[in-house]
Order: C-alpha cells, then sequence, then structure tokens
C-alpha cells in the first residue's frame, strides 16, 4: 500500500490527539501510524471513509454484474426494452 500521506508513529498519535483530530478533517488526508516500524492503521476523516465505502460499494456491485454477464446470467437490451414498451401499451 502506498502512500502520500502523512505517516507517523504511535507516540505522536498518543500525544498529539487532539491537533490530529484538528487537522485531518482540514487537510482531507489520511495519516498512517506505525508501531515498531509497521503500519498498523489509518486515521481518516469521516467523510473522507464514507466515501470510501460508497465507492468500495460500487465497484462491488460492478464486479457482481460483470460475473453474471461472464456468467451468461444476462438479457439483451433490446428485449428488455421491447418487453417495456408492452407494458407501457397495456
Amino acid at each position: 500500500m502506498k502512500f502520500s500521506t502523512q505517516i507517523k508513529p504511535i507516540g505522536y498519535l498518543k500525544s498529539h490527539t487532539a491537533e490530529i483530530v484538528q487537522d485531518i478533517p482540514e487537510s482531507r488526508e489520511p495519516m498512517l501510524i506505525t508501531q515498531n516500524g509497521d503500519a498498523k492503521l489509518v486515521a481518516m476523516e469521516v467523510h473522507s471513509y464514507e466515501e470510501n465505502e460508497e465507492t468500495l460499494a460500487l465497484l462491488k456491485i460492478l464486479a457482481l454484474g460483470n460475473r453474471e454477464i461472464e456468467q451468461g446470467h444476462f438479457r439483451a437490451a433490446d428485449d428488455v426494452f421491447a418487453e417495456l414498451d408492452k407494458e407501457d401499451a397495456q
């Protein structure tokens, strides 16, 4: 995972919590927190997190749709529109 964000040790998180809580929402850039040199967690602004979750949900829907198409579980658009036109006519 590559980060173009701030990378800080856990000690920084402990001693600068109030500053971090103020800075991250302003910059909207996540902060990678390390422990003993290893990446352990990411602190990010809630709105950015929610946007990421929505994006992931849409990507999952697209992946499921692609899988359905690969398995042949689809109908031609012309057939669907013809059926809708028929229902409208009734």
